[in-house]
């Protein structure tokens, strides 16, 4: 249950000039996106501004990538919620739409208790018993850590299939990775962290520089996967500057602009979000130009 593949791209959401959804091309971008060395699509993540998204338009969004990438690429749908109740009527209904799986983040601003994390997951695993669950740790932007020793109760549970894991904290990997069993994914959250991750045992990237690089990544995990590591360490330290750059501010407004540099009409970020300021603008587009991806 929940082959997700190595390069999961958490995909960005194009809005037009009067702030709406862009579906045609989302499914545009998505299609791309599945062309160019991605596994998965994940939509309506933090990278999809999911914060500022109606319900109804993360339920169409999913409509639209899934008919996009149909037979290419799979589509975890972002369904998380701080409240448990919400959360699983938004996984239910998008399971009935026909979503491979879900991305399920800790629950952000009440800072639930350990206990709380684990009962609000469990919930939504019962609910859903045939979706692949994959738990999302990101406690820069939720204010609680989700604990290895909980991670590691909750891959006890069926289809919570794995986790992508957005601390930051390479020990705290490496624990989750000791305390669960091999077929539990674990996920980088973060495209710089990718290789030294996959040297603990992860399986791949959720990422946002795979909009860019997606053929690039697949061949660095896959040059890894085969032993050679040098190779995988040249791509790695080749990009770096990139995944560095799409977080000069938050994200997703610097790989927004990069995007629309390379002709994409992605729109703005929604606010509170906005624009990016001249000086990101600049030193993204210097990036970008060295490894000419514009």
């Amino acid at each position: 249950m929940g082959e997700f593949g190595r390069v999961l791209t958490a995909m960005i959401t194009p809005f037009k000039t009067d702030g709406s959804v862009n579906y045609d091309v989302a499914a545009e971008l998505a299609a791309n996106l599945a062309n160019n060395g991605t596994d998965t699509l994940v939509v309506c993540g933090t990278t999809g501004e999911s914060p500022t998204l109606s319900w109804e338009e993360e339920y169409q969004l999913f409509v639209e990538v899934l008919q996009a990438v149909a037979g290419k690429a799979k589509v975890i749908a972002g369904c998380g919620s701080n409240s448990t109740k919400e959360a699983i009527a938004a996984t239910e209904k998008a399971a009935k739409i026909g979503v491979h799986g879900s991305l399920q983040v800790v629950p952000y601003y009440n800072k639930p208790p350990q206990t709380g994390l684990y009962q609000h997951f469990q919930a939504i695993a019962q609910a859903c018993p045939d979706l692949p669950l994959l738990l999302y740790n990101v406690p820069g932007r939720t204010g609680q850590n989700l604990s290895p020793e909980t991670v590691a109760r909750l891959a006890e549970i069926s289809n919570i299939v794995g986790i992508k894991e957005a601390s930051g904290n390479l020990d705290q990997a490496s624990e989750i990775r000791r305390l669960t069993p091999q077929e539990f994914q674990i996920y980088s959250g973060d495209d710089s962290l990718t290789l030294p991750l996959l040297a603990i045992g992860a399986k791949g990237v959720v990422s946002v520089a795979s909009h860019l690089v997606g053929n690039q990544l697949q061949q660095m995990i896959q040059a890894f996967s085969a032993g050679k590591v040098a190779l995988a360490s040249e791509i790695h330290l080749q990009l770096f500057p990139l995944f560095k750059a799409l977080f000069l501010t938050t994200n997703p407004i610097p790989v927004k602009k990069a995007l629309k540099l390379q002709g994409w009409e992605v729109g703005s970020s929604r606010l509170p979000l906005g624009e990016a300021d001249s000086d990101v603008s600049d030193k993204l587009k210097a990036v970008l130009e060295k490894l000419d991806l514009i």
